[in-house]
C-alpha cells in the first residue's frame, strides 16, 4: 500500500477500523468488544447473550459517568454497530437457529489488537521473534534449494547438530531452557495463537463476500446465468488459488492429520504445566485454543460449502424457468395452430427465409462407385443349448451405501478421525472391492474426508476363487481419512 496523503484519506474516511479509533465511543466499543470475542477467543454469540452483558456494562458506567452519557438501550447500539458505515459486528442467523447471532468483524479486530498493543508490557521478549526469524530464513533457502548437491549439505549440517545433540544427552548433559526463555517464547505462542484466530476470522470474510455478491448479483437480476457463473466462480477460483487461499488449505490439512490434534494437546498441557508459565497466570482459553482453530476453520469451509449450494440453486432455478418459458412459447403456438385450423388465412400464412446462401461446387460431388450385392447364404436355423447356466445373471453385487455410512458414523462416535483401512479391520467388506470402491467414492463426495496420495495402506477381505473355495484377497490403496 502506497502511504500517500489520498490513501490514508480515503482509509481514514472509509476504512472500518479507523472509523471505530475516530468514534466518540470508541473506548466503549474496543473494550467491550475485546472482552466478549477476543479475550474468550469467541465466534460467534447469540443476541441475547450479548445483550445482557453490554446492559450491565452500560449499567455500571451509567453508575460512574452519570445516565446521560449512554442513553440508548445495549440493543440499539449493537444494531448501530451492525450498520454498513460502521460495519464493526456481523448480524446473522446460525443454520437451525431462530435467534439472531453476532459475529466481531475482521476490520474491528485489527483495531483491537493495535490498541492493545499500546499497553506497556512488563515482559518484552526478544529472543522467540529473533530464532524465529532465522528459522524461518533457513526453512526458507533449505527449501528453495533446487541443488542437490546443496541440499545434501544442508540435510549433513543438520544431521551433525542432531548427533552433538544426542551425544550430549547421552552423557546426560540436557540444555534446558531457564524461565526468560520459556516466558518469552510462550508469550510469542499466544500471540500468534490469536493473530491466527483473526486471520481465520478474514479467510471467513473474503467468502461470506463473495457468496453476499452472489445473492445480489441474483437477486437484481443478471442478464444470464453464463455471466454471473463466470463472475462467481472466478473470484472463488482467485480467492481459492491466491496465496492466502493455498495457505489455507494447507493449515487446514495440516489441523486434520492424523492424531496432530491429541498430539498438540499434549504439548500444551506439558508446557502450562511448567512453574514458569503458571507464574505468568496463563488465559485458560490457551488450553483449547487448537479446538477455537478447528471451530474457525470449520466457519470458513462452512461458508464455501453454502457458496457451493447457492451456486447448485440458482442453476437448478434457472433451468426449471427457462423450461417453464419453452412450454408456455409451445402452448402459444398450439393455441394459435388451433384458431388458424376453423379459419385459415387467404394466401401465404407465413415464410422463412434461408439462413445460408446455397452453393453447389462441381468437385464437391462424389465420383460414381459401384454397389456391390452381397450374397446371403441360406443357413437351416438350429435350436439352441437349454442347458445354459443363467445363475450369472441373478448374481449382481448391490452396495447399501447408507449401510456403509452408519458403520462409518458409529466408528466416528469415540475418535476424532478413522482411515479407511482401520474401518475395514473393525468389520472387514462383505461384498470385496466393490464395498472398498464405495468407501472411497464416499470419501470423494464427502467434504469431512480426505485423501492422501502420499502415502498407501492395506485392505484385506475373505472372498472365494473360481472353485468357490474361500480365499483371503487384499488391495493396496491410497490411504483415505474420514474426520467428524
Amino acid at each position: 500500500m502506497d502511504f500517500n496523503y489520498d490513501t490514508l484519506d480515503r482509509l481514514r474516511r472509509d476504512h472500518p477500523a479507523w472509523r471505530l479509533l475516530r468514534s466518540d465511543h470508541a473506548p466503549l466499543v474496543a473494550g467491550f468488544l475485546y472482552r466478549a470475542f477476543v479475550d474468550r477467543s469467541q465466534r460467534s454469540l447469540p443476541e441475547s447473550a450479548l445483550e445482557d452483558r453490554l446492559e450491565d456494562e452500560l449499567f455500571g458506567l451509567r453508575e460512574s459517568l452519570g445516565d446521560d452519557k449512554f442513553p440508548k438501550a445495549a440493543r440499539e447500539y449493537l444494531d448501530d454497530w451492525t450498520l454498513p458505515e460502521r460495519a464493526w459486528l456481523r448480524k446473522f442467523y446460525r443454520d437451525g437457529s431462530d435467534e439472531p447471532h453476532f459475529d466481531l468483524m475482521p476490520a474491528a479486530g485489527k483495531a483491537i489488537s493495535w490498541l492493545a498493543s499500546l499497553s506497556d508490557r512488563s515482559f518484552v521478549g526478544t529472543e522467540s521473534r529473533g530464532l524465529l526469524v532465522f528459522e524461518l530464513l533457513r526453512q526458507i533457502a533449505a527449501g528453495s534449494e533446487a541443488d542437490p548437491a546443496g541440499r545434501v549439505e544442508d540435510l549433513k549440517r543438520r544431521r551433525a547438530e542432531l548427533d552433538h545433540e544426542l551425544e550430549l544427552a547421552g552423557r546426560g548433559e540436557i540444555r534446558v531452557l531457564d524461565a526468560s526463555a520459556i516466558k518469552d517464547r510462550f508469550q510469542q505462542l499466544s500471540l500468534m495463537s490469536r493473530e491466527l484466530l483473526a486471520d481465520l476470522r478474514e479467510v471467513e470474510h473474503n467468502f461470506r463476500s463473495l457468496d453476499r455478491q452472489f445473492r445480489e448479483g441474483v437477486a437484481r437480476g443478471a442478464p444470464s446465468k453464463g455471466e454471473l457463473l463466470d463472475a462467481s466462480l472466478g473470484r472463488r477460483d482467485e480467492i481459492t488459488e491466491s496465496d492466502q487461499g493455498r495457505s489455507f488449505d494447507s493449515f487446514w490439512d495440516f489441523l486434520l492429520a492424523e492424531g496432530r490434534a491429541e498430539e498438540f494437546s499434549e504439548l500444551l498441557d506439558r508446557v502450562l504445566r511448567l512453574p514458569a508459565i503458571r507464574e505468568m497466570d496463563p488465559d485458560d482459553r490457551m488450553r483449547r485454543i487448537h479446538h477455537d482453530w478447528m471451530d474457525a476453520g470449520e466457519h470458513t469451509q462452512r461458508t464455501v460449502r453454502k457458496l457451493s449450494r447457492q451456486l447448485r440453486r440458482f442453476l437448478d432455478n434457472r433451468a426449471q424457468l427457462e423450461n417453464r418459458r419453452i412450454m408456455d412459447l409451445l402452448q402459444s403456438i398450439e393455441s394459435s395452430a388451433l384458431v388458424l385450423r376453423d379459419d385459415p388465412p387467404k394466401g401465404k400464412l407465413a415464410a422463412i427465409d434461408g439462413t445460408k446462401a446455397s452453393i453447389g461446387l462441381p468437385m464437391e460431388r462424389p465420383l460414381h462407385t459401384e454397389r456391390r450385392e452381397v450374397a446371403l447364404r441360406q443357413v437351416e436355423l438350429e435350436a439352441g443349448d437349454e442347458d445354459l447356466d443363467v445363475s450369472m445373471l441373478y448374481r449382481q453385487v448391490v452396495i447399501d451405501r447408507q449401510a456403509l455410512a452408519d458403520h462409518l458414523s458409529r466408528a466416528l462416535e469415540t475418535r476424532r478421525s478413522v482411515t479407511l483401512g482401520e474401518l475395514c479391520d473393525f468389520r472387514p467388506p462383505r461384498q470385496g472391492l466393490a464395498e472398498v470402491l464405495a468407501y472411497m467414492q464416499m470419501a470423494v463426495d464427502s467434504p469431512n474426508a480426505s485423501i492422501d496420495e502420499e502415502h498407501e495402506e492395506t485392505v484385506s477381505w475373505k472372498g472365494r476363487d473360481r472353485s468357490n473355495q474361500p480365499v483371503l484377497r487384499s488391495a493396496r490403496i491410497p490411504r483415505v481419512i474420514f474426520v467428524r
